[in-house]
C-alpha cells in the first residue's frame, strides 16, 4: 500500500518504519508549514539525555505559508552546532566512523529551502541503509477524507501525536538515562549499522 508522509529533518525511527514497510511512498509537499514539528527539528541521544536539534527558518507574516516555500535562516551557523552535537553524542557508537563521511558533507553546505534540505537527509539515510525507496510527491494537498487507499502517516511529523513504542536496541548512554524511544533514525543507524533495515521492518507503528 502507498504510504503518505511529510519529509522531515533526519526523520524519526517511526518515519522510517513506515517507509521500510511501504510498497511506495508519497511525500506531502503541498502542506502549510507548522511550527514546533519535525519539519525542522529532530531529537538525538546526548550525554545529558534527549537533545533537540532545531533548524532556524525565516518566518513570513503569512500564517499559511507552504512548507515548500520555507527558507532556512542562514544567519545562524546551525550546521556546525548540529554536527558537533552529533559527534559528542555518537563518536563512541559502533558505526559513527563508518557513516561519518556520508553525513559530514551535508553540514558543510548551505541550503536555501527547508524542503530541499529535508529531502537530502532522506537521501543520506537511504544511502547509509543501502536501500532505494520508491517515492512520488503530491501536486495538491491530499485531504484526510481522500486517503482510503493510502496509509496516512503525516501525523508522524508531529512527535507529540506519535504514540509508537519500539523494541530496545543498544544506545551509547543507556547506562545513564535508560533506553530512549523513537529518536532520529540517526541514533539507530549509528548504533545498529547494517542491521538498521531489519530492525525497522520488524517494528509495529501505533496509529494515532
Amino acid at each position: 500500500m502507498n504510504t503518505l508522509l511529510h519529509p522531515t529533518y533526519f526523520p524519526s525511527i517511526s518515519h522510517f518504519v513506515a517507509m521500510s514497510q511501504a510498497d511506495s511512498i508519497i511525500y506531502e509537499i503541498e502542506d502549510n508549514f507548522q511550527k514546533q514539528t519535525n519539519r525542522n527539528r529532530t531529537y538525538i541521544y546526548s550525554p545529558n539525555g534527549i537533545l533537540l536539534l532545531n533548524i532556524p527558518v525565516k518566518h513570513s507574516k503569512d500564517n499559511h505559508q507552504k512548507t515548500k516555500d520555507i527558507q532556512v535562516d542562514t544567519d545562524f551557523d546551525w550546521q556546525k552546532q548540529h554536527y558537533k552535537s552529533l559527534e559528542t553524542a555518537y563518536k563512541s557508537s559502533p558505526f559513527f566512523e563508518f557513516f561519518e563521511d556520508d553525513i559530514r558533507p551535508f553540514f558543510e553546505k548551505k541550503h536555501k529551502f527547508l524542503l530541499d534540505l529535508n529531502f537530502e537527509t532522506l537521501e543520506i539515510i537511504s544511502k547509509c541503509m543501502r536501500v532505494k525507496f520508491e517515492s512520488t510527491k503530491t501536486t495538491e494537498y491530499i485531504q484526510q477524507d481522500n486517503t482510503d487507499l493510502i496509509l496516512d502517516y503525516r501525523f508522524l511529523a508531529d512527535g507529540k501525536k506519535d504514540p509508537s513504542s519500539f523494541e530496545r536496541y543498544m544506545q551509547v548512554f543507556e547506562d545513564k538515562h535508560g533506553f530512549i524511544n523513537n529518536l532520529s533514525v540517526l541514533d539507530l543507524i549509528f548504533n545498529e549499522g547494517k542491521f538498521t533495515l531489519d530492525y525497522l521492518k520488524n517494528q509495529k507503528l501505533a496509529l494515532k
